[in-house]
């Protein structure tokens, strides 16, 4: 299902921002915020896990209740996990399309990895360093 992807920062993410590798900050930023009829049509429940992908990449998000988005619209934390299907494209503005990029979403039962499991695989530093 298609979706256009809004990203910005939670309160609850500001709240673990000097760990950003720890489990709080991850959770959060793992996080696929869908209006419940989107989910109803998607066929997931919260808490379940969703695949999105772009153009860019893919990951897996778990998606929460949010009836404040529009249908359509699902929010990302800014984070690893959004940054992982992101475009680059700054159509010279030297900012990312944070606000309007199309995104599609499956339902999945693959297991969402945490941000520092995301950084290892990049051969950034061990999770378990920090």
């Amino acid at each position: 299902m298609k979706f256009i992807m809004n990203t910005g920062r939670t309160i609850r993410q500001g709240k673990h921002i000097e760990s950003k590798l720890g489990s709080a900050y991850s959770d959060e930023t793992g996080t696929c915020f869908m209006h419940p009829m989107d989910m109803l049509a998607l066929g997931v429940d919260e808490k379940e896990n969703v695949k999105a992908f772009t153009d860019v990449g893919e990951v897996v998000l778990t998606v929460v209740i949010d009836e404040g988005l529009p249908e359509g619209m699902i929010f990302i934390p800014y984070g690893r996990h959004c940054n992982a299907i992101l475009p680059s494209t700054t159509h010279s503005t030297g900012m990312p399309d944070y606000k309007h990029s199309s995104v599609e979403i499956v339902p999945t039962i693959e297991q969402r990895k945490s941000a520092g499991e995301m950084m290892e695989e990049m051969g950034g530093v061990s999770y378990a360093d920090n």
